[in-house]
């Protein structure tokens, strides 16, 4: 290849990085720095230190991880179904099961709001089989189901391709030498399926952990740290500690997928070495 075309290749790429990373990632440091003055790092101190930031964040990390393991499960044994199996209104499904990508967060939230919020549909049977409403809308079960919504599809497309590219001798062979179902699962499904899980896996938390229109729909009196952000920066018009918060949920969802990103790698090769 030409030495004089590699900067060409090579800036759009720069261009992508810079607008869509560095430019965003350094102006929250700036506007932290700036609004904080001298004290900057005493915001940072506080940010980690105060009681209802950390609880804002908890719960923002405990519930991407219920999502993120609820989600594997349920995305994981619908994937490999649809790999092996092959039947009449197989590509209607498919289209359905990743229409969901094509909602935004708000429409989500409606959505749950219309199933199991005050006029919603469950309620409506709950009330009339026991005499009582069931609503959970607007708790951290009704954000669950939110977020639950569209984590599933980024998922499985993901666990169906490596599915897909399962090599079935390797069960045949298991189950030849006496192995169980769930012995077959375990040892050899599994640790195949690793790399997809992990990585989409990751995805799904990252994208939980930043998740807003759904939580803004959906989050009444649930300070998750999206809405934490949100409220310090409008209602309380504290841009700095928004911008520090901000840069401490980049900072996690950032680490989760270079972790990702190394685990990933490291069961590839394994899977090569083995």
């Amino acid at each position: 290849m030409n030495a004089t075309r590699i900067p060409m290749l090579v800036a759009p790429l720069v261009a992508v990085f810079a607008a869509f990373f560095l430019l965003p990632m350094t102006m929250l440091v700036i506007e932290s720095v700036s609004a904080g003055g001298v004290n900057s790092l005493e915001l940072y101190i506080t940010a980690v230190t105060s009681v209802r930031y950390m609880t804002s964040l908890g719960i923002t990390i405990l519930l991407s991880l219920a999502v993120t393991a609820a989600t594997l499960i349920l995305a994981g044994v619908v994937g490999v179904f649809l790999a092996r199996n092959v039947f009449k209104g197989r590509g209607i499904l498919l289209s359905i099961l990743t229409f969901p990508l094509a909602f935004p967060g708000v429409v989500v939230g409606f959505m749950i709001i219309l199933l199991v919020g005050r006029q919603g549909l469950a309620g409506d049977i709950s009330k009339a089989l026991t005499g009582d409403k069931i609503v959970i809308a607007y708790s951290l079960a009704g954000l669950f189901l939110g977020y639950l919504y569209f984590s599933i599809p980024r998922v499985f497309s993901t666990v169906m391709a490596a599915a897909e590219k399962l090599d079935v001798s390797l069960e045949e062979a298991a189950r030849s030498l006496g192995a169980g179902p769930w012995q077959v699962l375990r040892d050899v499904i599994i640790p195949s399926l690793a790399p997809a899980l992990v990585s989409s896996g990751a995805i799904c938390f990252a994208t939980s952990m930043g998740a807003f229109g759904t939580a803004f729909t959906l989050a009444a009196g649930i300070d998750v740290l999206p809405i934490t952000i949100y409220t310090e920066f409008t209602l309380s018009a504290n841009i700095a500690m928004a911008s520090a918060l901000s840069i401490i949920l980049g900072i996690i969802t950032w680490l989760t997928l270079l972790a990702a990103r190394w685990a990933s790698g490291e069961q590839n090769i394994g899977a090569a070495a083995g």
